[in-house]
């Protein structure tokens, strides 16, 4: 690999940010994509595809052979919140190879006993996320059901395009989240990208059928990401 490639390569791992070794094949040439470096024709939509994958692959584009290597963050699931559902999640995000990290400035819930191995911070989410960023490669759940801690992550993380924001409460509930989050000056699209009701509609009663539904509709939402432009890179060539 040319050197300039590998320090690239490396800068977006750092970073947090998708990023494609192209090879071509025939003769040896090689170059750094980044997720969303505009690339036209076949070999866009392929790389497109590569990028939602994840998977490194060969592509065959007018007679000629290229290697896509892809190179993702590692998705990460925070968690607004130390409750019975966090700790029911933890176990799921570790299976399904997700890292999580949970935030709750209320010591009584965020203690090391509660949630052993397991990223936890006994803050504020305002301090964290200061060194601690979203990305786009980051979903976001907010389980306390207290608008002074869940209320700004959940700003913080659209704004961020974070592929997943979900925050835990009823519809009336969510009815009064809308109108503090237009207060802190968030869209109607913006907030209508918030799952809330969170999680898929499996009729989850527990804590561990709320986090299977969360986990579920975190991953059908990773999975999913960057579908929409796609498609319309398909229909464009």
């Amino acid at each position: 690999m040319d050197p300039y490639c590998l320090k690239k390569l490396n800068q977006e791992r750092r970073a947090r940010r998708a990023a494609l070794l192209l090879t071509d094949l025939g003769d040896g040439r090689d170059r750094v994509i980044k997720e969303g470096d505009p690339v036209a024709g076949p070999l866009g939509i392929a790389i497109n595809q590569a990028f939602l994958s994840g998977g490194s692959t060969v592509a065959e584009i007018d007679g000629r052979s290229f290697f896509l290597n892809v190179h993702l963050p590692p998705p990460r699931l925070v968690v607004i919140g130390a409750v019975h559902i966090s700790q029911a999640l933890a176990s799921m995000a570790k299976i399904a190879g997700y890292d999580m990290e949970i935030i709750d400035p209320r010591t009584a819930f965020a203690t090391p006993e509660r949630f052993p191995d397991v990223s936890l911070f006994a803050e504020w989410p305002q301090d964290i996320l200061q060194t601690r960023p979203l990305d786009p490669y980051t979903a976001v759940a907010a389980v306390t059901h207290d608008p002074k801690i869940d209320d700004l992550p959940l700003e913080r993380a659209v704004n961020a395009g974070c592929f997943y924001v979900g925050a835990l409460g009823s519809r009336k509930t969510h009815a009064k989240r809308v109108d503090r989050l237009k207060s802190l000056g968030l869209s109607d699209e913006q907030i209508g990208s918030i799952h809330s009701p969170i999680g898929l509609d499996i009729g989850a009663a527990s804590p561990a059928e709320i986090a299977v539904a969360i986990m579920g509709e975190v991953i059908k939402a990773f999975r999913a990401r960057g579908l929409r432009t796609a498609l319309q890179l398909e229909k464009t060539a």
